[in-house]
């Protein structure tokens, strides 16, 4: 057996350790990481790559088994599947920092695979899986430019919490999870409750010190394994770069500046196959000294996304905006009839349709995992079509791509929603992106708020998202507003930053170079600032607020909490009273645990029927209310009277009438409504009633109308009076056009 190498060091009051040399000893390189009593394994693994592959193969899978927390999946088939929607995330939560630490023209094939073996339900594995990748990597013979470590900070009582447990992240503030090296800062996610952008740039400041720390552990292995660095060497230069660069390299920049993503791909195309047909005609694939027509088409790539950046550093955007400038932007609502609410945003080339539809408590999704089942009431899907970038391809369901854009959105938009006390609706937002020009996850942002507040959701403030990206060459670089597609995809950064006029609510990094430093970091999230107030502008001027009454089409809801003991009242034996309550209301009801009863119905008075039913199930008996009840049985002594499901009284003969009664089935019969009161609760919780003090009481009131309407003259209006005290509350309108 190979000698164990393990360090260790105490990060956040917890100690983090590191193993290699011990398990699946085949493999390119595999490490233990336990955190507390969490533990990860993670294996990489790299070989040769198909031949013609012309980018990097990296793929990261990371899986959560049940057994890690002791438990058994759930379903027909004790054993896991396909991946979980958080698995994909925290995938993508891995590749993109560890991506850009290979070099350019690497094209060997790289898995890392991380499996979770064991979870304390304390802290989250998901943040793991970056150390434990980069460590992985480390000790394989990979030409991987790292080590980076990855950790998440919280705000829980205005104060930063490095690696929060899960206990404290249901109190927190912020959800940052950051990955860099010791230098800077490579990946960003985070949501918050509009945290400030001064108050971001602090949190992810304390962050990166714990990443120096872990960076410096996994040196520390490296160096205890006695690990050598891979020498990789560089490719041949490609032969076609200065012939393309002499014959070309004018006319792509030409072709690039148009302000039609479509025109300047038609015109860059032209350039390109006039080059080909010069240089292979008729059809060849290789010339006679072994030069190929594929090596050609990377070449005008290289000189393509140079001419691009070059462009840029110079103050000259593709379609001629300035670094700071907006697309034009255009917002709708109300498109869709039926669905509960629907608005479209363009921004520029990007279009997204969103369709939103609230539900009941049934229609909220269920989530299980490590850690406890979770109801969801809040979800966006997000669908990003072939034809959007006028392309064709099979529609094979979400794929990570789609599911991250989604998720990015969904919990962009998430805090500004009402509680679920206030509006106890589920809410599902559909965003389709109909065309597709960069930042599609940030539009989606927009058409989700304009789509709720048509819905007559009554979010707390609107919320809005832009992407801002950077071309770096050496010490200078050109921070850019709203990139498009181009700009993304030939240039060094993709940042994208949702929030309201008062902070952040999402915010995520994406880097193709080895890191971003504070300046740039703080320039980035000022025109992100300006760009998002600018861009609320615009949405405000189609809707201002969100609409004051629901949809017709939508179900009314009304909720109440009760005693989690009574909640077998409610029900009743074999489910008799709940299933009676909703068969004579027409209403459908919920009820969880905790004693929460959720009623949905087609209209308000079809809900207050059903809930005036609940409540006098579950209050308390009160002497001296009327209650409106049916007689369920009668005796010789008096009648039983039905006040509540479940509940009966006594009606004694001689509080059945304000008169003389011979015979109780005189006065009332079985089946019939009538008032009662109750007089009287006894230490064995029964109820005495009494329909006599009902019927005198009435009398009374009738009485007192006849003296009043009998004394005219003791109501004196003086029309002319001046004292009349008139509140003109103004202020309660709030004119903002003005």
């Amino acid at each position: 057996m190979s000698q164990e190498i393990e360090v260790s060091r105490e990060i956040a009051g917890r100690t983090l350790s590191l193993s290699t040399g011990k398990l699946a000893k085949q493999a390119s390189g595999a490490i233990l990481l336990k955190y507390g009593e969490t533990s990860l394994f993670i294996a990489s693994q790299t070989g040769p790559s198909r031949p013609g592959t012309d980018f990097f193969p990296l793929t990261v899978d990371y899986r959560e088994r049940f057994a890690a927390a002791g438990k058994f999946p759930g379903g027909f088939l004790k054993r896991e599947g396909r991946p979980t929607q958080r698995e994909i995330l925290t995938c993508r939560l891995t590749d993109r920092p560890l991506r850009p630490l290979f070099p350019k023209n690497f094209r060997d094939e790289v898995q890392v695979m991380i499996n979770v073996m064991s979870s304390d339900g304390e802290n989250d594995p998901d943040v793991w899986a970056i150390t434990g990748g980069s460590a992985a990597l480390m000790v394989a013979p990979l030409p991987f430019q790292g080590p980076i470590g990855g950790v998440r900070v919280g705000l829980v009582d205005d104060e930063f919490v490095l690696f929060p447990t899960v206990e404290q992240m249901a109190e927190s503030e912020l959800d940052l999870v950051l990955a860099g090296s010791k230098e800077s800062v490579l990946m960003i996610e985070g949501f918050g409750n509009q945290i400030p952008e001064e108050q971001m740039v602090e949190a992810l400041m304390f962050g990166h010190k714990a990443i120096i720390e872990i960076c410096e552990l996994q040196d520390e292995l490296v160096e205890a394994a006695g690990i050598e660095p891979f020498e990789y060497e560089e490719p041949a230069p490609n032969p076609w770069i200065p012939i393309v660069q002499e014959e070309a390299g004018d006319k792509i920049k030409e072709a690039r500046q148009s302000t039609k993503k479509q025109e300047r791909s038609e015109a860059t195309k032209a350039v390109r196959d006039e080059l080909i047909e010069k240089h292979f005609p008729n059809g060849l694939e290789e010339l006679e000294d072994g030069r190929t027509l594929s090596d050609l088409k990377e070449a005008f790539y290289q000189v393509d996304k140079k001419a691009c950046r070059e462009l840029t550093i110079a103050g000259k955007r593709l379609d001629g905006r300035g670094t700071d400038e907006l697309r034009h932007i255009e917002c709708e609502v109300d498109l869709l009839p039926i669905v509960h609410g629907s608005a479209l945003f363009t921004r520029g080339e990007t279009q997204s349709l969103a369709t939103v539809v609230l539900g009941t408590v049934r229609d909220e999704q269920r989530v299980d995992g490590l850690f406890d089942e979770i109801s969801q009431n809040f979800y966006l899907h997000y669908n990003f079509p072939s034809f959007s970038v006028g392309e064709v391809r099979p529609i094979r369901g979400p794929g990570r791509r789609e599911i991250g854009h989604g998720a990015l959105a969904e919990r962009s938009v998430a805090p500004v929603l009402p509680n679920r006390e206030v509006f106890p609706y589920t809410i599902r937002i559909i965003s389709d992106i109909l065309e597709s020009n960069g930042s599609s996850s940030m539009a989606s942002v927009c058409s989700a708020t304009l789509g709720l507040m048509a819905a007559g959701v009554p979010i707390s403030q609107p919320v809005a998202g832009i992407s801002i990206g950077i071309v770096k060459e050496g010490d200078d670089y050109t921070v850019l507003t709203d990139i498009m597609g181009d700009e993304d995809h030939f240039g060094d950064m993709d940042f994208k930053v949702a929030g309201s006029q008062k902070g952040i609510t999402g915010i995520q990094l994406d880097l193709k170079i080895d890191g971003i430093n504070e300046e740039i970091i703080r320039k980035a999230l000022t025109q992100a600032r300006e760009a998002r107030r600018e861009l609320l502008r615009t949405m405000l001027m189609t809707i201002r607020r969100p609409r004051p009454e629901l949809p017709d089409s939508a179900p009314r809801i009304l909720s109440t909490k009760i005693n989690p003991e009574k909640i077998g009242l409610v029900i009743g034996p074999s489910g008799k009273t709940i299933r009676a309550i909703q068969e004579e209301s027409g209403a459908q009801i919920d009820i969880t645990d905790d004693g929460t009863i959720t009623i949905s119905g087609d209209s308000k008075d079809v809900c207050a029927s059903a809930l005036a039913r609940v409540e006098a199930i579950t209050e308390e008996i009160k002497v001296g209310r009327i209650y409106s009840g049916k007689v369920s049985s009668i005796k010789d002594f008096g009648a039983f009277v039905e006040i509540a499901p479940g509940k009966d009284g006594l009606l004694h003969i001689s509080e059945l009438s304000d008169g003389f009664v011979k015979s109780v089935g005189d006065v009332v019969k079985i089946g019939e409504l009538i008032d009662v009161k109750v007089i009287a609760v006894d230490d064995q919780n029964r109820v005495k009633l009494s329909r006599k003090a009902v019927l005198i009481e009435q009398k009374g009131e009738e009485d007192d109308d006849d003296e009043v309407e009998e004394d005219d003259d003791l109501v004196d209006v003086d029309e002319d009076d001046d004292d009349v005290d008139v509140d003109d509350d103004d202020d309660l309108y709030d004119d903002e056009e003005e």
